[in-house]
């Protein structure tokens, strides 16, 4: 059985809060140049241009790619034969955030209550999701969430006679009305399937892959193509100023669902496509 600690959660967490800000992941960086090569849009070429300069500026400045350092959402797979010592393991994580977020002077965005408005100082809580996997391996994956973005995104009990129309019809919807809201280039991240909660849970998820890796359902990945094909149509382009590219990528997840329901959701990014992981 592995032994984890938890002052080396903390001290995970509070690394990757600033990295995830700082250093923009390679794929979303390919995914910039792919689009700035077929980009047909003179503004938006000189906008994806400029997104890939502030990227290099982050890393290189140790800044933040954007204002808006995001809420720190984790996800967590913990081994069921992995012991965590030392302390609470959520509180592990939650100390994390906050140092990371107070050493590195990143925006802290969350309010205590939600109706009173009032700032907790030290960008927490966290979100935690947790799953139990089997084996003695920890993973922790950061992936902090603009609230702009957050803001366009939407959730949908459809009927199961909506059918792949019905979901078809919710997502671009979802996309075309978000406009310019959401800092596209887009990442575009859907649940279909499950409840209330689980669907949206899965479109947050659906973010965390890497731009390129499609489904590995065959109807699911040409879903995936089409929506992104059909959204890329709708003229949006970066920062919502026109052109071909509205989204960099479609990543749905799918899961279980009631026999009477068909729920989706749809989770948007901004271009800021942010998450790092590490593994004991």
């Amino acid at each position: 059985m592995k032994t984890v600690n938890t002052t080396a959660i903390t001290e995970a967490v509070a690394r990757m809060s600033q990295e995830a800000n700082y250093y923009l992941g390679q794929d979303v960086l390919e995914g910039f140049q792919k689009a700035l090569d077929e980009e047909i849009s003179v503004t938006g070429k000189e906008i994806l241009q400029q997104l890939i300069e502030n990227a290099k500026i982050a890393r290189e400045e140790l800044v933040p790619m954007c204002q808006d350092t995001g809420y720190a959402v984790i996800f967590v797979e913990l081994g069921q034969d992995v012991r965590i010592e030392g302390g609470d393991f959520y509180e592990a994580i939650h100390e994390g955030v906050r140092r990371g977020y107070t050493e590195g002077y990143l925006r802290k965005s969350i309010v205590s209550h939600p109706l009173e408005r009032k700032n907790t100082g030290d960008n927490t809580p966290a979100v935690i999701h947790t799953k139990i996997v089997p084996g003695e391996t920890l993973r922790i994956i950061i992936a902090p969430k603009g609230g702009g973005s957050e803001n366009m995104s939407q959730i949908k009990m459809l009927k199961p006679a909506d059918g792949i129309e019905g979901v078809r019809k919710f997502v671009i919807d979802t996309v075309r009305s978000a406009g310019p809201n959401p800092c596209p280039p887009i990442v575009v991240g859907v649940g279909i399937g499950g409840t209330f909660e689980k669907c949206a849970q899965l479109a947050k998820e659906a973010l965390l892959r890497e731009l390129g890796e499609k489904s590995k359902y065959p109807d699911i990945a040409k879903l995936e193509q089409e929506l992104l094909e059909e959204i890329n149509k709708l003229g949006i382009g970066p920062q919502g100023l026109g052109g071909k590219t509205t989204a960099l990528a479609v990543n749905i997840e799918i899961y279980a669902a009631h026999i009477a329901s068909l729920p989706v959701a749809v989770n948007l990014n901004c271009h800021a496509a942010r998450h790092k992981e590490t593994v004991f």
